[in-house]
């Protein structure tokens, strides 16, 4: 019998879409209501326990001090064991053109349906308290509420992944955790335990190259790719199969920190990531992705020089190309974040009719874990049916009672049965649409502990990956693999990995070496692979990158307050958010009359929370900020992080003050490294102009005196 609720009295607001709608019947609302119990008795005081005279002591008999206490006791529940911290929106998907010449999925049969979804970005090694900004995957993990039931695409913001077999991922998460004696590092992968792993499987050579690349390292949630990992199969409703894998682009592009960068970051706002998606999503600047499909007949499945069923690979967007199909965006916050983000629960194997699996082998092994984790995770079977797992579609089953029942079945739970009408009855018998049907494939073989040797090949995909990176993502890379493996204390570990990395490339191995002081490694013949633009970031900018950025300006006493509003006015309207930082909080009177009002204290921010820093005219301001420490840090760490750097007129002091090299920012070359002056009475507006085109350039990484 299917879940009916009344829809509360509580909640007036109107609901965005179906699965709003449908929550609304659990949101309270307490500020309409007087305190009570769980019974609903009316509390009169819960600031004191009930004792025997003033100074006596607390009585047992105080029920609701108990029933409080015990409450808290047992507010938290097991957090996951992997990809514990996270953030999570509401949003809807719809598809550009129907796809129903590939899938019967409902959800992709009509052009502009819209399907709600809830969305949830993680970090995989950390725990709930770790930081947000640390080298790791992200999990990037939709939950579509579709008409046929709820479909979960569960995916990362990187294509392949460490292993190519279930069975190895206990040792794999083991060893990436934090060491056990001392459990160390938080939220990190340098360390012994993880790189002795990677060092003797082979197979995590590829998504090593992702790992070490500023992938790993997310400027935003809102400018990060995801992808399904896996090759699944779309199918038809008359049973025709054809290979999928998904993509998810981001409209603003594809942008990183740098690692020094997302280190300060760490320690100044633990939250960035979070916060980022919160407040945009706040703002009514709602982050916007494009699904794509690559698509591959079944007849074509062996015509590649690598196995569609090895989560090790891509198919590169060369031999395969994605096409656009439609697109996702975020418009909702959760309400409650334990109640929803956490208590999300997603499952490889929540499929709907038109999406079926593949043999792939780290994918049989997800479709039983994920489930077989929700039941200690939250509490036993029944977690479908918290507010934000439910499925719009109709929930018809003989399932009955375990922890967490919330619906009170009548009637027979058994089937066949005819004392209660037959019902529910097999959806299938009428041979109507929407109906799951498994896909028919021919399987046969001997039972054995073998894979196949088309998976064997563990190098030409990170070749191809290295090949691919423009010259300062190659630098990055190099410089991560000499960070991690640097804190690797083993040095049989050490000489292992760089060891492996030259079968990958003999520069990328060598340059590591010498960063560790090893001696330089013995050349491999080398692997002669092409390269994939699409795997470069430098070509993913985006449209309209520079909406939803964020630009500092430095103010003091004596400012210019007419470029600041000038400034200010144009990036507005570009979309670019704008916020005035000075000594302290409150207002600062500008040159020839009037103040400026202060929107942060520049001691409680940092330049890593910006994309971009401007400096207005203005001889006593600029003398009163390059007198301030914090000012002349704010404006150095810009530069050295590649961000663009704009002064005004007099401001120009301030980057000598900052000992930036003279003949890059104040030479003729200089707004190519991204440093942009300006003087006169028309320069605001035309370097508000120039801003947005450098914002959207997102960094100058070939800038003299970058740190990676």
């Amino acid at each position: 019998m299917a879940a009916h609720h009344e829809p509360s009295h509580r909640d007036a607001r109107t609901a965005e879409d179906p699965k709003d709608e449908q929550l609304t019947c659990f949101r309270a609302a307490p500020e309409h209501d007087a305190l009570t119990t769980d019974q609903g008795v009316r509390v009169d005081d819960t600031d004191n326990a009930l004792r025997a005279g003033t100074r006596g002591p607390t009585l047992l008999e105080d029920f609701h001090n108990r029933e409080k206490i015990t409450h808290f006791d047992h507010e938290r529940i097991p957090e996951r064991v992997v990809h514990a911290r996270g953030a999570g929106a509401y949003g809807y998907f719809e598809p550009y053109a129907s796809l129903s010449e590939y899938t019967c999925a409902d959800f992709l049969a009509e052009a502009g349906r819209r399907t709600p979804v809830f969305v949830r970005f993680s970090t995989v090694q950390g725990p709930r308290g770790s930081a947000d900004t640390v080298r790791d995957v992200r999990g990037f993990a939709t939950k579509f509420y579709t008409r046929e039931g709820n479909y979960d695409l569960v995916g990362n913001n990187m294509p392949v992944f460490f292993i190519q077999d279930a069975v190895k991922f206990p040792d794999f998460v083991h060893a990436v955790k934090m060491e056990p004696q001392h459990e160390m590092p938080t939220g990190g992968s340098a360390h012994d335990t993880f790189w002795d792993f990677a060092s003797l499987q082979p197979e995590t050579t590829h998504m090593l190259m992702w790992l070490m690349s500023d992938r790993a390292i997310p400027r935003s949630f809102r400018m990060m790719q995801g992808f399904g990992v896996h090759t699944f199969r779309f199918v038809t409703a008359d049973g025709r199969g054809t290979f999928v894998k998904f993509h998810w682009k981001p409209l603003l592009g594809v942008h990183s920190l740098v690692w020094d960068e997302a280190q300060i970051a760490a320690g100044r706002d633990p939250d960035f990531n979070r916060r980022d998606l919160w407040e945009a999503i706040e703002a009514g600047s709602y982050p916007e992705w494009e699904l794509g499909v690559q698509l591959v007949p079944e007849e074509d499945e062996f015509s590649f020089d690598f196995d569609l069923l090895d989560a090790t690979k891509i198919i590169p967007e060369e031999q395969v190309p994605v096409r656009p199909v439609g697109r996702l965006v975020l418009n909702r916050n959760p309400q409650n974040f334990f109640a929803e983000t956490e208590q999300v629960a997603f499952h490889t194997a929540n499929v709907v009719p038109g999406i079926d699996f593949t043999n792939d082998p780290l994918l049989q092994g997800r479709n039983f874990s994920y489930l077989d984790t929700q039941l200690i995770r939250l509490g036993g079977p029944n977690f479908s049916q918290i507010p934000v797992n439910r499925p719009l579609a109709d929930v018809n089953h003989n399932h009955r009672d375990g922890y967490g029942q919330q619906i009170i079945h009548p009637g027979t739970n058994y089937f066949p049965n005819s004392l209660g009408g037959g019902c529910p009855a097999h959806a299938g018998a009428g041979g109507g649409p929407g109906v799951f049907r498994h896909y028919a494939e021919r399987v046969e073989g001997q039972k054995i502990r073998e894979r196949s040797p088309s998976f064997q090949d563990h190098y030409s995909q990170a070749a191809l990956f290295w090949n691919s990176m423009a010259e300062w993502e190659r630098r990055h890379i190099v410089e991560a693999f000499r960070f991690e493996l640097g804190k690797v204390e083993s040095g049989p570990v050490r000489e292992r990995m760089v060891g492996n990395l030259t079968h990958v490339n003999g520069d990328l191995a060598a340059a590591v070496a010498d960063g560790l002081g090893l001696p330089a490694p013995e050349a491999e013949a080398g692997i002669t692979a092409a390269s994939s633009p699409a795997l470069s970031q430098e070509n993913l900018r985006g449209e309209n990158a520079a909406r939803t950025r964020k630009l500092a300006v430095l103010v003091a006493a004596g400012m210019d307050a007419g470029q600041v509003a000038s400034v200010r006015e144009r990036l507005t309207d570009s979309g670019v958010l704008v916020e005035v930082l000075a000594a302290k909080d409150g207002e600062v009177p500008a040159a020839g009359g009037g103040t400026v009002k202060v929107d942060r204290a520049l001691p409680t921010m940092a330049s890593v929370l910006y994309d971009a820093v401007l400096v207005p005219d203005g001889a006593e301001a600029v003398n009163a900020l390059a007198a301030e420490p914090a000012a002349v840090r704010f404006v150095e760490e810009a530069y050295r992080h590649g961000k663009p750097l704009a002064v005004l007129g007099e401001a120009t002091r301030l980057l000598t003050a900052a000992k930036l090299p003279g003949d890059v920012v104040l030479g003729e070359a200089a707004a190519e490294y991204g440093i942009l002056t300006a003087n006169g009475t028309a320069a605001p507006g035309e370097l508000a102009d120039a801003l947005v085109q450098a914002l959207e350039q997102h960094r100058f990484p070939y800038r003299p005196g970058l740190l990676n």
